[in-house]
Formats: C-alpha cells, structure tokens, sequence
C-alpha cells in the first residue's frame, strides 16, 4: 500500500460482503478529489440524461414552444406596437376583425388590445420570472441552512416557514400590496415572499436526506468548508425537484399578479392581462372578448406551465426514468 497522508479521513464505498477492514482504509489525497466527484456523479448523470427524456415528451415539447412563442412575443412588443398600449388610437369598442388596423378590436377606451395583449405579455412574464426567483433564492437558502445543519436552527428556521404558511397567501398578498404603492417592484417582492416557503420545505427535506451522502463526508473529510459542501456539493444534487417546482410557481405567480391587476391593486401605469380582464369585466355582455383574450392567453401560459413541469417530472424523476 502506498504511503498515504491519514490526517484526511476519506472513507470508500464498500458493499455488504466486503470485509469490515476495507471500509476503513483511507483513500490517498491525490484520489480523494475524485473519489468525491465520483460519489455525486450519478444523480448528476441522471440529470444530463434528463434532457433527451424530455424531448421525448410530445406533451412536454407543445409546452416548450407554447412558451417559447410568448417569450418571443413579449421580446418583440417594442417592435411590433412601438407606441404606448396606454395610448388612444382607434374608434371604442371595434370588435376583432372589424379593421385590419386592429386585429383584435379596441376597448371602450379606444386603446388597441393586440397592442396591450403583446406589452402585457412583457409585464406578466417579468412580474412571474423575477418573483419567482426571488422565492427560489430565499427559499433555497432557508431551506437548505436548515437540512444542513439541523439542531435547534432547523427548528426555528422550519417556526417561521410554518408562520408564513398559516396565513393565507393571497390575503397577505393583498396586505403587502395594498400598504405599500402599487408598483411594479412592489408586486414582485411580495408575490416573492409569500412563495417561498413551499421551496424552503422542499429543499430542507432533500437536504436532510442528501447530508450523510457518502460524497458529503468524504468532502467533509478533505476540509471543506460549509459553504462549498452546501452549494457545490449537495446543491447541485438537490435542484432536480427545485427545477419541476419552479413551473408551477411561474404559474402560480402569473395568476397572483392576473388576481391583483384584476382587483384594481396593479400598476395603473403597466399594462398586464390581469388589468385588461379587469378593464372588461363591466362589458362581459356587450363585448366579451376584452375579457376573454387575455384570459384566454393566462389560461395557454399556464398550461404550457404544467405542461413543461409534468416533463420535467417525468424527465428528472428516478423513479419514471428506472421505468424506461
């Protein structure tokens, strides 16, 4: 056996009918590296592997485009409706189809719905991405100090998770919103922090069952600290279940910010289709589609959404993929 330095203690995967002597040899520091990335390796194959499963998914392909298409429509609003959707520029209440000017009619006020249909899309994707994240980043955090190191701080830490979910979200929505100026910044940060504790909880719990993970003590054994074994080392390994949660709170944060707009708590300075369902619903007898189109795009995005999220299941959990 070469000489090693033993200071490291960095323990090899042995199966059942090996000896116990073996489990404690030590690796050499010059193989510990690799014996770490070794033991993180699959669960990361598997996730590389994630991507030719998903495009097999017509289901899971139709969403992706479906998204695709209203992320580059909202890219292109500026290009298409240059000017502002807030703008009066035609004769109220044409219906769609009536000039070709407007293709999908005007409101009562005489602004261009296709122009606020396709500026709307830029206002509720950026709204649902950014508060989205903001979920994500406080949710990882929270979620993953507290698997991590357990002990009285992942008590305190699941307390306040358990605060933030007894009380109903849209009402603290609501609350948030309506005490602050309703802005654009301020819808975000509060769709963001009434979402978060969902992706806490998940995070915690893949944490705790991912800590005592051969490859976390053999990093734990080379010196690393508690920074790098919890982003660099376990993170990556947890994100599979992050990732399929984050199309439902894309979702979900696009019906908050529809409800919001709808109930006259939006921007009045952005347009979104939350505000325009909500500037139609006093005509839903006498012109229904001012209502109807943009509603009609939420209920596309979101089941585009669901559509992608349940493909990513598919793609990333072990249990299907074994199946396969």
């Amino acid at each position: 056996m070469p000489d090693v330095d033993i200071t490291p203690l960095v323990y090899a995967g042995v199966s059942g009918d090996e000896p116990a002597a073996a489990i404690l040899e030590p690796l050499p520091v010059s193989e510990a590296p690799a014996a770490v990335n070794a033991a993180a390796r699959p669960r990361r194959r598997d996730a590389r592997r994630a991507l030719p499963a998903f495009l097999r998914n017509p289901a899971a392909l139709i969403g992706a485009l479906i998204l695709a298409a209203l992320v580059g429509a909202a890219l292109l609003a500026p290009w298409l409706y240059p000017d502002d959707p807030l703008d009066l520029v035609g004769r109220p209440l044409l219906w769609p189809g009536a000039r070709a000017a407007f293709p999908l009619g005007t409101d009562s006020l005489g602004r261009d719905v296709a122009a606020g249909l396709f500026h709307g899309a830029r206002i509720t994707l950026l709204v649902a991405a950014s508060a989205t994240a903001i979920s994500l980043a406080l949710g990882i955090v929270v979620g993953a100090v507290a698997g991590y190191f357990g002990g009285r701080l992942d008590d305190w830490l699941v307390k306040l998770i358990e605060i933030f979910q007894t009380i109903p979200g849209f009402i603290l929505l609501i609350v948030l919103v309506a005490i602050a100026e309703p802005h654009l910044c301020i819808i975000i940060v509060a769709i963001g922090l009434i979402s978060w504790p969902s992706v806490a909880r998940l995070v915690r719990a893949e944490f705790r069952s991912l800590r005592e993970k051969e490859f976390v003590m053999a990093a734990r054994g080379l010196g690393y600290g508690h920074g790098r074994i919890i982003f660099r080392e376990i993170l990556p390994n947890a994100l599979p279940p992050v990732i399929v949660l984050t199309s439902v709170m894309i979702a979900s944060a696009i019906l908050s910010e529809s409800a919001l707009s709808f109930l006259g708590l939006g921007d009045p300075n952005a347009v979104s289709w939350g505000s325009m369902i909500g500037a139609g619903r006093e005509m839903l007898r006498t012109a229904w589609y001012l209502s109807a189109i943009p509603g009609l795009a939420i209920v596309v995005t979101v089941l585009a959404l669901n559509l992608v999220g349940d493909g990513l299941n598919d793609a990333l959990n072990p249990r299907v993929a074994a199946e396969r």
